[in-house]
């Protein structure tokens, strides 16, 4: 069963001679459970493919469905829902809100809906990532490490369709990154939850089961590493 459905996706910034080609007519499935990373160099397209996939921008032409749903023939209020849902967001810089305990960070996703948190769900998480101890502390008291755990746990809390991985190591040391990864691959194996990985990191992209390489907008490799 394919999880998300990408067809003829398109961005363009700009009009005329200023036009700037960010993804030119890209097409991809992924399947349920699956693991890939998309590489490219700087610039070539791939945070852009990433913003697309994840509804917080929106295409100049093509589809993408998540889980059979066309995201962008949702409304703006729509699209917020579903995003927050569906799914699961994880940055470099992990996007936490300073004010808020490592708890909280963790269950805003519900929060935001009015939804009651799942309390064996929420266990279950915050045992995998190593941050029992840790749930009373603000942002500002964690290593870069244990922030990434917490952007990690508020991706997951919802049991979303797909994560998206922007660059998930990049402010990390090997150590810390090395964790990071095993942590992705463990959620991905064991809760079969679909992953997809923007990285400019080869060594990571090895990893994964399927490599998606972007160049200048399009996709210029698309390889199965473990079938």
């Amino acid at each position: 069963m394919n999880i998300l459905e990408v067809k003829n996706l398109s961005k363009v910034y700009g009009k005329g001679e200023t036009a700037v080609t960010a993804l030119d007519n890209i097409s991809f499935s992924v399947k349920k459970g699956e693991f890939v990373c998309i590489i490219g160099p700087s610039g070539s397209g791939k945070s852009t493919l990433l913003h697309l996939l994840g509804g917080v921008d929106r295409p100049s032409s093509g589809k993408v469905f998540i889980d059979e749903t066309d995201i962008y023939n949702l409304n703006e209020t729509q699209l917020a829902i579903f995003r927050r849902r569906q799914i699961g967001l994880i940055y470099q810089f992990y996007n936490l809100i300073p004010i808020l305990t490592v708890e909280e960070n963790i269950t805003l996703p519900m929060l935001l809906d009015e939804h009651e948190v799942d309390g064996s769900q929420f266990n279950k998480i915050v045992e995998s990532l190593g941050l029992k101890d840790r749930l009373s502390h603000l942002p500002n008291q964690l290593s870069g490490g244990q922030q990434q755990r917490v952007s990690i746990g508020r991706a997951l809390i919802t049991n979303p369709a797909i994560i998206l991985a922007d660059e998930p190591t990049g402010n990390l040391d090997s150590k810390n990154s090395a964790e990071i990864m095993e942590l992705l691959k463990m959620f991905n194996k064991i809760y079969n939850q679909t992953l997809i990985v923007i990285t400019h990191d080869e060594r990571i992209a090895l990893q994964a089961d399927r490599i998606i390489s972007i160049k200048d907008g399009k996709i210029a490799k698309d390889e199965v590493i473990r079938p």
